[in-house]
Order: structure tokens, then sequence, then C-alpha cells
């Protein structure tokens, strides 16, 4: 089972503190990620995605990584990629909407994360949680989780193969 969590911080400078946090974090085993960005939203609701650099020690496979940015183009771009590709990925969210990442989480992320705030999020195979939360509370996020069954996943996968 694999946690997918969001974190939304009110400055910039929160997140960025939070996403070398999450880190150092892994480094101390804490943390096991399959996928870490940092997700920041202008004043005008303009997102850009960061992801570790070569520094960072994220296990992504290739499938893992297309998953991952598949959920952070689902959770942070939805209307433009509707726009752009139409019904091209109909059978994703059908599928998607089977799982934790269903509409209703998408939603609480899109009311959490709104314009002007920043985000971490987080893709984790094994979390120490109360560790982690007291590492991450000086932070002062607000925090929208779910999680996938290794089914999920493997469905998603699947999924994203026949695109």
């Amino acid at each position: 089972m694999a946690d997918l969590i969001v974190i939304a911080f009110d400055s910039e400078p929160q997140a960025e503190a939070a996403y070398n946090e999450i880190q150092s974090l892994q480094n101390d085993l804490v943390v096991e990620l399959a996928g870490l960005a940092l997700v920041k939203v202008d004043g005008e609701g303009k997102t850009k995605v960061e992801y570790p650099g070569a520094v960072g020690k994220v296990g992504l496979g290739a499938a893992g990584g297309a998953l991952f940015g598949t959920l952070i183009g689902i959770l942070f771009f939805v209307p433009f990629v509707g726009l752009v590709f139409g019904g091209l990925f109909g059978a994703l969210f059908a599928g998607i909407d089977k799982t934790g990442l269903d509409a209703e989480f998408r939603e609480r992320v899109k009311n959490t994360v709104t314009a002007g705030k920043s985000a971490v999020v987080v893709y984790a195979t094994k979390l120490t949680e109360d560790k982690f939360a007291a590492a991450l509370a000086p932070y002062q996020g607000t925090v929208v989780q779910t999680s996938l069954s290794a089914d999920d996943e493997k469905t998603l996968i699947h999924d994203l193969d026949a695109k």
C-alpha cells in the first residue's frame, strides 16, 4: 500500500523547507519515497512543479515515474488536460475514481492548494507516521492524504500503458 500525501502551505518558503525536510527524512529512513514534488501556485493560479534533482534518492522506476507524473497532472492540471486531450483520459479517470484518488479526494486537494499557496506532494511506499508528522509539524501545513493499494497501483499503471 502506498500513501499519497498532499501538504499545502500558506507560503512558498514553508513548502520549500518542508520539501527539503522530507528528503532528509528519506535519508533517515523515516519515509521511503516513490515520488516527491514541490508545487507552487502563483497568485493567478498558474502551477509550477519541481522534482528532486539528481541528489534526491526517489525510487521511481519507469512505470512508477509515469504514474506519479500522471497523478500530479490529474491533481493540479485537470482543466488544462481536459481541454487539450479531450476524452483521451476518460478510461484512466474511470479507473482512478475506483481508487483513493476519487473525485472527492481531488476536490479536497483543489480546495486546499489554491492560488498563492504551495504544496509538497509525497508518494510514499513506507512511512513512520509519528516521526514523519512530528518532523513536519513546525512547517504548519494542511494535510490531504489517501492510500492506494498495490492492486490500485497496478491497475493505474496498466491503464497508463494502454494510452
